[in-house]
């Protein structure tokens, strides 16, 4: 079990991040937990990881980290290598959803949506990925979303979308990383309705009154499928199955870390089409001559 790493994990305020944060520190690391405002809003929650880690012995620190600004994510990067001298594994985590029908969002909240989802993680790798390729080793692992691949509902389409591009991002990066020597693990949570604030906190569309018309046609519609999905998912099937799985991902040696996780106890196929989409990845790069891309180089 690999110990008394530093790792880095973005939009750790709560959800699957708190979660996640806890999980790895539990097992000897030392975690940075990523939130913005940690001496306003979120000061709760600072202090909140600040008692868990008195209290369970182990090395959780809050950090400031806005993901939507350039200079938070490189002042936050800079404090822990300055403090530690490296960043072991690197945790994308920050995201945000919202509910209704997609034409009633405006094009301006589509693209905050992406900038959460999708850009913050391009901001933290430049920042923190020179550190690991002059390493020649590291872990990032990327929480995406079993909607990229699996079946879908309506309503939520601009969530959706930005964790697809997010998906792709990580895709792309897994190979260019390869050489370097740094890993890539992509976990894909199913639905989960308890254990998260997803759907408590998800934004809705600023055109009310196109949302208004839709509910003509489409009444109950977001509550009939938060039923649905929650009379889907096993008894026990809480977010602690996508922290615990995350925590043993970061504890697994170098090289022995798989490419893709899925934690979906609803099932709603996404694994199945992962499957059939990173085969056709394996023989592509195979066939074009770059099959060490593969594997991490050592």
């Amino acid at each position: 079990m690999n110990s008394n790493q530093i790792v880095v994990i973005t939009g750790a305020s709560s959800g699957f991040g708190a979660l996640s944060a806890r999980a790895v520190a539990r097992s000897g690391n030392t975690v940075y937990a990523g939130m913005r405002e940690t001496t306003g809003r979120n000061a709760p929650q600072a202090q909140a990881a600040a008692d868990f880690s008195k209290e369970n012995g182990v090395d959780l620190r809050a950090i400031e980290m806005d993901v939507n600004s350039q200079e938070s994510v490189d002042a936050a990067i800079k404090q822990v290598e300055a403090e530690h001298g490296r960043i072991d594994v690197l945790i994308h985590n920050a995201g945000h959803m919202v509910v209704g029908p997609a034409e009633a969002f405006t094009p301006e909240q589509l693209a905050e949506l992406y900038n959460v989802n999708v850009l913050s993680t391009q901001r933290v790798n430049r920042a923190a990925l020179p550190g690991m390729r002059h390493r020649g080793a590291g872990l990032v692992l990327w929480v995406s979303s079993s909607s990229v691949k699996g079946g879908t509902p309506p309503y939520l389409s601009p969530y959706f979308a930005a964790k697809a591009g997010m998906d792709s991002l990580a895709v792309s990066y897994a190979a260019e990383l390869a050489r370097w020597g740094v890993e890539t693990t992509i976990v894909v949570p199913g639905s989960f309705t308890s254990g998260t604030n997803h759907f408590a906190h998800s934004g809705r569309p600023q055109d009310t009154a196109v949302e208004a018309e839709y509910e003509t046609k489409y009444a109950g519609l977001m509550e009939q499928v938060a039923g649905k999905l929650a009379a889907l998912a096993p008894e026990g099937a809480d977010a602690s199955l996508v922290s615990d799985e995350i925590a043993r991902i970061v504890a697994l040696p170098a090289g022995e870390r798989p490419y893709r996780v899925h934690v979906d106890p609803a099932g709603d196929g996404s694994e199945e089409v992962s499957d059939v989409a990173d085969q056709i990845r394996r023989e592509f790069l195979t066939r074009v001559d770059l099959g060490d891309l593969l594997d991490v180089a050592e």
